[in-house]
């Protein structure tokens, strides 16, 4: 459901951690090992490999294995759900700003 996936991006990206995790993967523009993405961070790999855990959850992270070493590389594609949903949000906010400016508008005129 289109409910449940907006929710797991939002959760996702709620933490600041995970977003400092998920631009550098962007930045990037290829998949970079664990290691390497943990080594950017003053956190464990452990607490690093679970932020990616929940990113990959959201659909914004992938993770492979190659051999040994796990990659990771950033999504951003679902990111536009919530783009899509704050899109309702703007339209209606843009929309009530504007009729209030009429009201506002129309009420000096009645002046």
């Amino acid at each position: 459901m289109q409910s449940n996936k907006i929710t797991k991006i939002l959760k996702a990206i709620a933490d600041p951690t995970r977003r400092d995790i998920f631009h550098a993967l962007v930045i990037a523009a290829s998949a970079l090992p664990i290691t390497e993405v943990s080594a950017q961070f003053e956190i464990s790999r452990q607490g690093v490999t679970k932020h990616l855990k929940t990113l990959e959850n959201a659909g914004l992270v992938e993770i492979t294995t190659q051999g040994r070493e796990r990659f990771c590389s950033a999504d951003p594609k679902p990111l536009k759900a919530v783009q899509k949903w704050l899109q309702f949000y703007e339209q209606f906010w843009g929309d009530a700003l504007s009729n209030l400016e009429n009201f506002l508008d129309n009420k000096n005129i009645k002046e």
